[in-house]
This record gives structure tokens, C-alpha cells and sequence, in this order.
């Protein structure tokens, strides 16, 4: 891939909140996808600290029935949680659901191996989280499928590891449904960047 692919394909990359459950590519495909990305995503000091639960189908609907039910105990009888529960059915109306997790027990190995970058050390774990993000949403885009990044965590973290068997040290970090694109973006606005960016020659 040349360098004006690459960066053609991080200009395609949108957040799509309409999906359907149409497959666009196979569950097969999709978890390809997800295992190259998991596997070649850089790590500081390649702690390979990042974990992926992949859920398709029926797994991923009851994701969002749990999201739904979680966020329904905290709001209680809200009059205005009708809106919310439109959004967690817009994202389970996809046909699956990457969830990102790092694993904190690597987290704290290298902390204690590293003292002096111990503070450091869950920075780097999200930089790492960060990118593997990037690369799977991309990558999913490339191949015609529609997704967003979702955060309801810590809300949902022991439905989560209870429901899937998740280990006590993987922390979620964020929630990504994806499927058919069912509509288009916007046209995305851009800050100046002689206001973000200083070169010097």
C-alpha cells in the first residue's frame, strides 16, 4: 500500500451511527481483521498488553440489552430515557461488537520490572488501546462496514466479565458496534492547522 492509500483510508474513517445487521463481509473476515490487528499493533517496551472480546450476532444484541439495562438502573424512571434506549438500539442493529480491554496485570508487571516509568506505564497502556482501535476501525471501514467508538465503561464492567467470562485484570476500554453503513457522514469540520501544528526548517 503506498503512503496516499493510507492516508486515503484514515480520511475515510468516520463515525457511522446508522448500521444494519446486513453482512457486508463474514464473521470469519471480520475476526481476521481483528487478530492482524491485535497481533501488529505497537506497544511500549512490546508489552502486548491490549485484549479483544469479539462478539457477533446474538452475543452483540445482548451486549446492548445489558448496556441498556445498565444505564435504565442508574437513570431509574426517568421520563427522558427513551432517548437513550433509541441509541442503544441503534447500536445494537449491527451484527457485531469489538470490545477493547488492556490487560492490567501486564500493566503492573512492567511497572514493578520499570520503577522509574512506573507512573508512565498505564499512559502508555492507552496509547497502545489508542492504536489498535485506529487500525481495527479503519480497517473495518475499509471493507465497507460502518462503526463508532462507544465508552460505557466502567458502567458495564462486571456485566461484562460476568456475561463473556472476562478476567478480573482485563480493563474495558471501549465498546466499538459495527455493520452495514446504512448512511453517510457529514462533511467533517477541521480546525486550522497553522493553529495546531508548528514546523520549523
Amino acid at each position: 500500500m503506498s503512503s496516499q492509500a493510507f492516508l486515503s483510508a484514515v480520511q475515510s474513517r468516520r463515525s457511522i451511527y446508522g448500521i444494519s445487521k446486513e453482512k457486508v463481509i463474514s464473521n470469519e473476515r471480520v475476526q481476521e481483521i481483528v487478530e492482524h490487528a491485535l497481533k501488529n499493533t505497537p506497544t511500549s517496551f512490546n508489552s502486548q498488553s491490549g485484549r479483544i472480546v469479539l462478539l457477533f450476532d446474538e452475543q452483540s444484541d445482548k451486549l446492548w440489552k445489558l448496556t441498556t439495562e445498565a444505564l435504565r438502573r442508574k437513570a431509574g424512571d426517568s421520563d427522558s430515557f427513551k432517548a437513550t434506549e433509541e441509541k442503544m438500539a441503534a447500536f445494537g442493529s449491527g451484527y457485531g461488537t469489538v470490545l477493547f480491554f488492556e490487560d492490567q496485570s501486564v500493566v503492573e508487571g512492567f511497572q514493578q520490572q520499570f520503577p522509574s516509568y512506573a507512573d508512565y506505564f498505564p499512559l502508555y497502556s492507552q496509547h497502545s488501546s489508542g492504536i489498535l482501535q485506529f487500525i481495527v476501525w479503519t480497517a473495518l471501514e475499509q471493507e465497507g462496514l460502518g462503526a463508532t467508538l462507544q465508552h460505557y465503561q466502567p458502567l458495564i464492567d462486571a456485566d461484562v466479565q460476568k456475561e463473556w467470562n472476562v478476567p478480573a485484570n482485563w480493563k474495558l476500554v471501549s465498546q466499538m458496534p459495527f455493520g452495514k453503513a446504512t448512511v453517510q457522514p457529514g462533511e467533517k469540520q477541521f480546525q486550522p492547522l497553522e493553529e495546531r501544528m508548528k514546523v520549523f526548517k
